[in-house]
């Protein structure tokens, strides 16, 4: 995920129009950038999770974005919001710490628009999304919301932008800008691997020009090896170390609240693994998805990053092996064993598929403290046994 300001950096390179902005990290540097760029200025602070406006600082219990009339006011607000904490709908109860504003002239709005594009699944190609009803209206208003569908390959054509404008209602002297600003999306959407970029609100001035004054962005993870810029800026929530973690290293790394870690392979196996620990009493602590990576390397970070687990009182891997063979697996999973050292708490493994027999025996053989079973309910059972003793 990433920040506001680098969004509209983003923006920028595609000449998509966004205020002149600026970054401080203290309250002398806010006071600085207020007088340089004048007052009215808004100061937003730069937290991974939206309602900002309406959230509460832990310092003054107001919001975290505020608007200043003066570099005094601009140096109190900013010593009242950055090092301080922030909650809104979206970040834990304790809300997120603020270490960063970004700090713009305020736009006089005449009018808020929504102005999105992404993937429709069921269509199997890109779908625009307007709105004139922008900002936090959007989420009452989406009976409001005009969908334009457009192949990748043809293009947005005059005919679509025709429909957008009588919608939307926008004047002839206004669809150039309109038209410039859904282009430069479609090519920004395209060149940079998007699956998501959304705008809101987009507004329009008293004089008629149109600024994006918040944007968010997705891009596809599976294109990080060509967009090493766009990733390489990417920031995390403080407290989810694991689950980026696990993501570097192509695995799925989901947080429950029992005392049972999985190492499982797809989220069919999963689901069927958490209802058959609930079902018999026990509770997962997390499911680490391997998918088709059962590794060497990729099996050490999963027990690296269950073994720190404080909740976790043991660990249950259930593969079914296809085109990785079991036996495969198996070798795996002594590899990484053998390289973490022991283990703090009790493991059950259970594998089934391509030469599961063969698995079977080279775990036993090992000599590690593991316990092994082909039954799935059997294994499932015996885990939480292993906790409960």
């Amino acid at each position: 995920m990433n920040p506001e300001h680098h969004s509209h950096k983003l923006l920028e390179q595609y000449a998509i129009p966004v205020p002149q902005g600026y970054v401080v990290t203290n309250p002398g540097d806010a006071e600085a950038v207020v007088s340089s760029i004048g007052a009215p200025s808004v100061l937003k602070s730069q937290i991974l999770a939206g309602g900002r406006g309406k959230g509460k600082m832990s310092s003054d219990g107001k919001g975290g974005i505020r608007i200043v009339e003066t570099p005094e006011q601009a140096f109190q607000h900013a010593s009242r919001m950055l090092g301080h904490y922030l909650t809104t709908q979206q970040t834990p109860p304790n809300g997120l710490l603020v270490s960063k504003l970004y700090i713009y002239k305020a736009v006089d709005v005449e009018q808020e628009f929504y102005l999105s594009l992404m993937f429709d699944r069921g269509r199997y190609c890109p779908v625009i999304l307007i709105s004139d009803q922008g900002g936090v209206n959007i989420e009452s208003n989406q009976d409001k919301l005009h969908k334009f569908w457009f192949s990748l390959s043809q293009g947005i054509t005059a005919e679509t932008m025709a429909r957008i404008q009588k919608r939307l209602r926008f004047t002839d002297q206004e669809m150039p800008t309109i038209e410039s600003i859904i282009r430069q999306m479609i090519k920004l959407f395209q060149e940079r691997d998007a699956i998501l970029l959304e705008l809101n609100p987009l507004v329009r001035t008293p004089e008629g020009n149109f600024v994006c004054l918040d944007a968010k962005f997705d891009f596809d993870n599976a294109a990080q090896f060509r967009q090493p810029e766009i990733f390489s800026k990417e920031e995390h929530i403080p407290g989810y170390e694991d689950e980026y973690e696990a993501q570097k290293h192509g695995l799925v790394y989901i947080r429950l609240k029992g005392h049972i870690g999985n190492i499982v392979n797809g989220a069919g196996l999963a689901m069927a693994t958490n209802d058959l620990i609930n079902l018999h009493g026990g509770k997962c602590a997390n499911f680490l998805d391997i998918g088709g990576k059962a590794t060497t390397e990729t099996l050490l970070k999963a027990f690296e990053i269950l073994n720190r687990d404080q909740q976790v009182r043991g660990i249950f891997i259930n593969i079914f092996g296809g085109i990785v063979r079991c036996d495969m697996i198996a070798e795996s999973i002594i590899q990484a064993a053998s390289a973490l050292g022991k283990f703090r708490v009790p493991v059950v493994v259970r594998l089934q598929g391509t030469n599961c027999d063969a698995a079977m025996k080279m775990l036993s053989a090992s000599e590690m403290d593991i316990s092994t079973e082909t039954d799935f309910e059997k294994a499932a059972k015996r885990i939480i046994g292993l906790t409960w003793s």
